[in-house]
């Protein structure tokens, strides 16, 4: 499962429409994203400019609509919701599955009462439906257990990471990097290597596939991180420009 959206992606074409829209128009397009399948991430379309300019204009509430949607809970709706839109039946389903991939984060697995609770459910077949759409849609994976009365969560997407979080997961991503490689060329710790002995320094990382594949994968979501503080950086820029 990917939580990367962008290019040749159910986002683009919003954010291409987007480019050249204002006013209603616009309006029209974020509720229209906000039900739209299949998207779930929406930090590219936050960055763009007249998306930026909702912001400050007389419709700033969906301005503030489309970030709990990308960093936040139906919860966090609930507790603003007299100060925001109303969200259609789609919607709300929507910022519920995204509340799955939250809560995810913090814990694997997840109390139906809670659930119930913080999701707004009257019942439990409605927590079944909505979980039998999360896993169709590939929001997560995992199930749920009855006699517990437990969601289970295997895995999930990722979400919108706020700016003010991207420095400290590129840190984050370099030092677990680093720390890797260290236990990897430790010629006394060959069995917690999992079997790998090619590895006597930190360039022999590309003798093993297996080490290769982790050392690209973490590379690229660092690479990722880089890009998007640059983007931000740049937008801020031009606003305050």
């Amino acid at each position: 499962m990917a939580g990367e959206q962008t290019h040749n992606s159910p986002l683009e074409p919003f954010i291409l429409l987007a480019k050249n829209t204002k006013g209603a128009a616009l309006i029209a397009l974020i509720n229209q994203l906000l039900e739209a399948p299949g998207v779930y991430v929406y930090g590219e379309f936050l960055d763009l400019p007249h998306v930026q300019e909702v912001s400050k204009g007389p419709n700033r509430e969906y301005s503030q609509l489309l970030n709990i949607f990308a960093y936040g809970t139906y919860l966090d709706y609930k507790e603003n919701e007299v100060n925001l839109p109303p969200l259609t039946d789609l919607q709300k389903n929507k910022l519920r599955q995204l509340t799955f991939v939250s809560l995810a984060g913090s814990m694997q697995c997840i109390p139906y009462s809670m659930l119930l609770q913080d999701l707004e459910l009257r019942s439990l077949r409605q927590l079944e439906d909505l979980f039998i759409d999360a896993v169709y849609a590939d929001v997560i994976r995992g199930k749920l257990d009855q006699r517990r009365q437990l969601l289970e969560l295997e895995a999930c997407i990722g979400r919108d990471v706020r700016p003010r979080e991207m420095a400290h997961i590129a840190r984050t991503l370099q030092e677990w990097y680093a720390g890797w490689i260290r236990k990897r060329t430790d010629k006394g710790n060959l069995e917690a290597n999992h079997g790998c002995t090619l590895l006597s320094s930190p360039n022999d990382v590309f003798k093993c596939s297996s080490c290769w594949t982790v050392m690209s994968a973490v590379e690229l979501q660092v690479d990722r991180v880089s890009q998007f503080r640059a983007r931000r950086l740049r937008s801020s820029a031009a606003d305050e420009g």
